[in-house]
């Protein structure tokens, strides 16, 4: 009985969400930021309709890992190899630059704070490896949301997944060398390329079956089924992967963009916009539940006790996103609209910095309690008042950029893209 109430409380929550989504779209604002708003206000912190007993039990990070991996089907599924060839390059110099520039602003202004004021200088690091991290879905939502389309949208797109893999790698690293430091148990650097690469693998291993399966369907239905199947058994694998971890760190978007991005270059294009016409209403759906996800342990009491680290740190990370895509994309002369609004769009943070935050704790509270309590406070004000920003301005960015209500539909795109190879 006590689950029927808490899938009936996370269906009215969703419904709640999804009305809030359409009230705020009226406004001619992202729904991502109505379903980010009513997260937090039916959230623990709140009204308590979603409350930990959806979001601690296990029934519930079954469905979210799922649904996790089913957003990333939007993100692989754009990544088709012969579009992607010509850009390769020029997406891969600004990932790193935008990521590294962030870790280094973020790195050196808590760095010159924390020496002057007797803090350990290793918590500067930490600042930046937690600051460098990209939540996709926010800015996706966006996309997905407004129909943009455009040469920021199509930077933005493959850049989500390679951000978070270098957002983990140098996050992982820096944890690496403090537990290190610290002399609590060090992380091996060879176990932390594999954990931050082991979604990737996992993805490509069972996209690659399911592309081989998919080869051999003539019928869309029989398609669809493999696919989902196929999905489903990736999200098994990494649930399994996961508890066998000492700490759950395996990211499922990564592993539904990896799998999406392998099937999606085994197959026609015709093949795959009859799966894609089917799943696009259930990655809306996804979205939906992530979102809330993300919303509902958000305290919205922290905006007011927020004190001026937070500020700094969500300006420093800011500015370290903005000056890092835009000098990225300008050694590799990128469209003028992709140097001046990227940066816009690659502000959302607050799923993959409160994942970081909390294997950051675990590391320092024992060793440095205090170190664990400032980052602790810091990052989850953060969280709250970065993200409403971040929506805001990364819809502006694209308003900015010309790119709203441009997007094809996907079934004329396929098709223009199959005439043009013919």
């Amino acid at each position: 009985m006590d689950i029927l109430a808490d899938v009936l409380r996370l269906l009215l929550s969703i419904a709640i969400a999804f009305a809030a989504g359409k009230l705020i779209s009226k406004l001619k604002l992202p729904s991502i930021l109505g379903w980010l708003i009513a997260g937090m206000a039916i959230g623990p912190h709140a009204l308590n309709l979603l409350g930990t007993s959806v979001l601690d039990s296990q029934w519930f990070e079954v469905l979210e890992s799922i649904l996790e991996c089913t957003f990333g089907l939007m993100i692989g599924t754009e990544l088709i190899w012969k579009q992607m060839k010509k850009a390769g390059p020029q997406i891969l110099v600004t990932t790193i630059t935008e990521s590294l520039g962030t870790f280094l602003v973020v790195s050196f202004v808590f760095g010159i704070i924390f020496w002057s004021t007797g803090i350990p200088i290793y918590l500067a690091f930490l600042f930046g490896g937690i600051a460098l991290a990209t939540a996709p879905a926010p800015s996706l939502s966006v996309v997905n949301d407004l129909k943009t389309d455009g040469p920021v949208t199509q930077t933005l797109i493959p850049m989500a997944a390679l951000d978070d893999l270098v957002g983990a790698l140098v996050f992982f690293l820096v944890i690496a060398f403090v537990s290190a430091h610290l002399s609590t148990s060090g992380i091996p650097v060879p176990a932390v390329l594999f954990l931050v690469f082991l979604p990737v693998i996992l993805g490509a291993i069972t996209g690659f079956l399911t592309g081989k399966m998919l080869q051999h369907c003539k019928m869309p239905r029989s398609s669809l089924a493999v696919m989902v199947l196929m999905l489903l058994a990736s999200a098994g694998l990494g649930l399994a992967i996961n508890r066998a971890l000492p700490t759950p760190v395996l990211n499922f978007m990564l592993i539904g963009m990896s799998f999406s991005t392998v099937f999606a270059n085994m197959i026609s294009a015709e093949q795959l916009n009859g799966i894609m016409k089917v799943m696009n209403p259930v990655i809306g759906f996804a979205m939906i539940v992530v979102i809330l996800n993300l919303g509902a342990p958000l305290d919205y009491h922290l905006i007011f006790g927020a004190g001026i680290y937070t500020a700094i740190y969500i300006i420093a990370r800011a500015i370290g996103k903005y000056s890092g895509a835009y000098f990225g994309a300008s050694i590799m002369h990128s469209p003028t609209t992709v140097q001046k609004y990227l940066g816009f769009t690659l502000l959302p943070h607050s799923g993959v910095s409160l994942v970081f935050t909390g294997i950051a704790v675990s590391i320092l509270e024992g060793p440095a309690p205090e170190c664990a309590s400032i980052i602790q406070g810091t990052i989850a004000a953060a969280a709250v008042i970065n993200e409403i920003i971040a929506v805001f301005l990364a819809k502006k960015g694209f308003e900015w950029a010309g790119e709203l209500h441009k997007a094809a539909p996907r079934a004329a795109l396929h098709k223009t893209e199959s005439g043009a190879s013919a």
